[in-house]
């Protein structure tokens, strides 16, 4: 990760009608570094995408991509930048192969100069480049979509929640991939709901109705977490949920999956009175845990 800043945005706001999608953003990206914008979905992630790849204008605030400003220089900014949007953008009528070739085209090169930039993940591919984008799976039409916002050799990359409706093996490849990439030079501004994605960022902006709320490593953020944490296990959630959301100093208590998440107050109660309250209501099978916070904990601590 270099000490050059390569995607700058300060003061950035932007409205739909009366929804103000995003609040005064402000960023500072290294080049180099995988950047992670982690946040649910009408958080404000694809808006500032759309500022920074130029295709729509901010009501306010100023943004550069590799020091050139994404309204006076837009058309330098498109050439070098890869993107991926949200949804799968290729034509599905075409085949891998002429997907490759024609957004190889649009930039002015080909497949062939360029091919040692996307061979690693194009290899995965390769032997269905005859097949029609529409007929591949979620995983391979992921990374046919990464491979046509590589070929040109971009400066920066833009994922906007590439791993979205993809099964988790695929999820972990594409991971590996962007490491690889980041390995190149390559710059990577990605957007995930996903929080478990968060610790694979070398930094993190958290965003919530088009503001940052925290930003920092992955462990920055979480060593910022100030509440003693439990996780309780038991048969009945929704029914140990019921249970411990009204005690007295319980600040929150989520569900996670097969558990729930109890934050307390540094001189609240500690796990026995938990466990003793569950107990004496009637839940005998339950357990209770002292865990360490993760970034979804901290989301929710700042939401």
């Amino acid at each position: 990760m270099s000490d050059r800043t390569a995607i700058k945005v300060e003061g950035i706001s932007k409205s739909y009608g009366a929804v103000k999608a995003l609040d005064d953003i402000n960023l500072e990206i290294s080049e180099g570094e995988i950047y992670g914008l982690i946040g649910p979905d009408g958080a404000g992630k694809t808006s500032l995408f759309r500022v920074l790849t130029t295709l729509t204008l901010a009501d306010s605030g100023t943004a550069s991509v590799n020091g050139r400003d994404v309204v006076a220089d837009y058309q330098d900014i498109r050439r070098t930048i890869g993107y991926m949007p949200g949804h799968f953008a290729l034509y599905q009528d075409l085949s891998v192969e002429e997907n490759l070739n024609f957004y190889a085209t649009v930039f002015g090169t080909t497949v062939e100069a360029n091919y040692d930039t996307i061979k690693d993940i194009y290899s995965q591919i390769e032997m269905f480049k005859t097949r029609k984008a529409r007929a591949l799976s979620g995983g391979m039409k992921q990374k046919l979509a990464l491979c046509c916002a590589l070929v040109h050799k971009p400066e920066v990359l833009f994922l906007d929640e590439p791993t979205t409706g993809v099964d988790a093996v695929s999820r972990k490849e594409f991971w590996v991939m962007l490491k690889r990439i980041k390995e190149s030079g390559v710059t990577i501004l990605v957007s995930t709901p996903y929080m478990d994605e968060a610790s694979m960022c070398d930094r993190i902006a958290l965003i919530l109705n088009g503001r940052i709320i925290d930003r920092g490593t992955p462990q920055e953020i979480i060593s910022r977490y100030p509440d003693r944490l439990y996780a309780v296990r038991g048969g009945n959630m929704f029914r140990i949920l019921k249970i411990l959301r009204p005690l007295d100093g319980v600040l929150r208590c989520s569900s996670f999956g097969s558990e729930c998440h109890v934050a307390m107050a540094q001189d609240g109660p500690d796990s026995s009175f938990l466990l003793d309250t569950l107990k004496d209501s009637g839940v005998e099978d339950s357990s209770v845990e002292l865990v360490n916070p993760g970034i979804e904990d901290c989301f929710i601590r700042l939401s």
